[in-house]
């Protein structure tokens, strides 16, 4: 993906928001929207931005269990399992 081909102007966006949304959904590729002469926003449609988002909500998860790891702040697999095993048989 070029983002290159992907540049509009505001004023653009302003007189064809109907025919950018089209194209959107034809082709989910973001368009950077430029205001004088300067990238300001990213337009995308809505399925590739919760794709995105998504993304990096897994990108937060790994990167805190990294830390953790790194921390120190691990505990064997074993040893957890055995703890819910006796928690579930408690009840």
């Amino acid at each position: 993906m070029s983002l290159s081909t992907r540049i509009r102007p505001i004023s653009y966006v302003k007189a064809h928001a109907a025919e950018i949304i089209r194209t959107l959904d034809e082709q989910p590729e973001p368009l950077v929207i430029t205001q004088n002469g300067e990238a300001k926003a990213v337009l995308q449609d809505i399925d590739a931005y919760e794709e995105t988002q998504e993304t990096l909500a897994l990108l937060k998860i790994l990167a805190l269990g990294n830390r953790q790891i790194a921390e120190g702040r691990v505990q064997p697999a074993a040893d957890v399992l055995a703890r819910l095993r006796e928690r579930l048989s408690a009840r």
